[in-house]
């Protein structure tokens, strides 16, 4: 979700009631010509976790214990296990491939439709894909799914973006956190090109504050010390107050907070400085000032659906791992002496299904809903009920004509446009604006969102959400009065052809002060049932936190194998 740090792709139960409120496309009738032959797209180069390297460079490795694990290998003499995986999301694929890629594990995933937060479909024929939340981005430092990607085939499907975080101000004015840092040729790396971009960027006044603030927050110790550094950041004191208040514990001043953290803030969590946590801010920067490439993002060259979720699903099959789709669990059976799961049942017609293990890779909605209320007996459990999910809503308009983020000098008059090649191709964020963040999908992602003779293509995120949630809040004209009111110059000449709406009542996990407690672990108190999901360990709500942390629950399964084989009587997995 990314936004900025991309969604976690966990899934939700059945229908997903009371998380996906409604989707819509708005069409104006017009004449136009038939869509001339999409061009020929090139095959690229196939990628493989060898060269991972090449796209995170780790300047100040962690330990691999610990947020860059080792690939595990399978526990000698271990069993094939049958394990039932709940959702469909990047957290519930990333799970498949790991069992898969142990001893062959059997595995089964059920969800009601492909993707979770990362889902996206292609409604008509025109070729207008519509993605589910938020826009997905891919930073450097996020090692393990990038490692992901590139076993399962992904990697060739992102675009790199120049190494600078975009502003884009009323009227026009776009300015930059440029994080490149070449002096004689020379690139310079981690810390200083940080420290050069928050002294020299425009978008704020206290330039010098805010430098001084990084180079002196928690990140420092990392520079030497990058565990305990991490530790630091960890730690339950961060958990425990905004970013507001420790930025401004700081001396940092209220126009920085709303000219530029703000907007980072709302694309990290979908939450303002006042509202997230100090702790999840904190992480993620601790990376950006100490790797060099953290901070460089890549995004994918098209859908979601096609570009993403088709190769881990090819992956998965290609392997033997079975998806299905319209197929969510309604319910989990489960014995209390001792708690062990005993089946699933599935769908409208109330099949049960059984397994050996069974994995809840869900949302925080998704969970609450899925888990037997009497297992709320558990703290472990419990704790769960107390979390809750960040509402957003994501709007895509097409646009006639030129580029609406194109640049351009007004004494030397419009350019005109037939090549995706102008405009803003990198993510964007908007202090301004009732959506925080957006970007010209017919740009960053042109292979597949670049159509001729069909304008731009741009996608933006609200948040807030809740505000807006009212479908009256969120009109073709309100959208679209505030791009142009970003790009006055050039957008005023044009027509919105083309807007879809897409609002979720509960998305990301909403990582306010003092909620990390409440974040459960991926083992439980029931031996053969594991959860799921970026919000089940210590890193942030994102791309990376669906596939990493400390507790895989692919890995604790194969840990658990022994157990649960003896504790079991064997059932198997539906032959269909």
């Amino acid at each position: 979700m990314l936004p900025l740090h991309g969604l976690a792709s966990t899934s939700s139960v059945s229908a997903k009631r009371g998380w996906l409120q409604s989707t819509r496309s708005r069409r104006r009738t017009r004449t136009t010509q038939a869509s001339p032959p999409a061009p020929p797209k090139t095959t690229p180069r196939e990628w493989t976790t060898q060269d991972v390297s090449k796209v995170a460079l780790k300047d100040v490795p962690l330990k691999a214990t610990t947020w860059y694990p080792d690939v595990p290998g399978p526990p000698r003499g271990a069993p094939k296990m049958r394990v039932a995986i709940v959702g469909s999301g990047l957290a519930g694929l990333s799970t498949a491939v790991e069992l898969l890629d142990q001893k062959g594990h059997e595995v089964v995933i059920y969800d009601q439709f492909l993707g979770g937060k990362v889902a996206s479909w292609k409604p008509d024929k025109d070729g207008n894909h519509i993605e589910m939340a938020g826009l997905h981005v891919f930073f450097g430092c996020y090692h393990n799914h990038i490692r992901l990607m590139a076993l399962c085939g992904v990697l060739q499907n992102l675009l790199l973006k120049e190494h600078r975080h975009t502003f884009c101000n009323n009227d026009g004015d776009v300015r930059e956190l440029d994080i490149r840092f070449d002096v004689g040729g020379q690139n310079i790396g981690a810390p200083f090109h940080g420290l050069k971009a928050f002294f020299t960027t425009p978008q704020v006044g206290d330039k010098a504050a805010n430098a001084l603030r990084v180079a002196t927050s928690p990140v420092v110790r990392s520079l030497i010390d990058p565990e305990g550094g991490m530790n630091d950041v960890l730690s339950r004191n961060l958990d425990n107050i905004s970013f507001w208040e420790w930025f401004k514990s700081h001396g940092r001043s209220e126009q920085s907070i709303k000219r530029m953290w703000d907007p980072i803030a709302y694309a990290l969590g979908f939450l303002d400085c006042k509202d997230i946590s100090a702790r999840c801010m904190l992480t993620i920067f601790q990376f950006f000032a100490t790797k060099t490439d953290a901070s460089v993002l890549r995004m994918l060259n098209g859908s979601p659906a096609e570009r993403q979720l088709k190769p881990f699903t090819d992956y998965i099959e290609a392997r033997g791992g079975r998806i299905h789709l319209r197929e969510p669990c309604k319910e989990i059976l489960f014995e209390d002496a001792p708690p062990v799961v005993t089946g699933m049942r599935m769908g409208a017609d109330g099949k049960v299904v059984q397994a050996d293990a069974y994995v809840a890779s869900l949302d925080v909605p998704g969970a609450k809903q899925l888990l037997p209320q009497a297992w709320r007996k558990y703290p472990e459990f419990d704790k769960i009920y107390a979390l809750n999910g960040v509402p957003v809503t994501t709007v895509q308009l097409r646009y006639n004509g030129d580029w609406v983020t194109e640049m351009y000098d007004p004494e030397k008059g419009v350019k005109q446009l037939t090549q995706p090649q102008k405009g803003i191709n990198n993510f964007v964020y908007s202090p301004d604006a009732f959506f925080s963040c957006f970007a010209h999908l017919a740009l960053v992602s042109g292979v597949e969102y670049f159509h001729e003779a069909k304008g731009s293509l741009m996608q933006v995120v609200y948040t807030p959400a809740a505000p807006y949630m009212p479908w009256e809040a969120i009109t073709e004209e309100a959208t679209d009065k505030q791009v142009r009111q970003l790009f006055p110059s050039n957008a005023r000449k044009l027509d919105m052809m083309w807007q879809t709406v897409v609002m979720i009542g509960q998305s990301l996990y909403q990582e306010g002060g003092g909620m990390d407690p409440y974040r459960p672990e991926q083992a439980t108190p029931v031996g053969n049932f594991f959860l799921g999901g970026s919000y089940t360990q210590d890193y942030i709500e994102s791309f990376e936190g669906a596939k990493s942390g400390r507790q895989c629950a692919g890995e604790l399964i194969m840990k658990a194998v022994p157990l649960i084989q003896t504790t079991l009587s064997k059932g198997g997995l539906p032959s269909n």
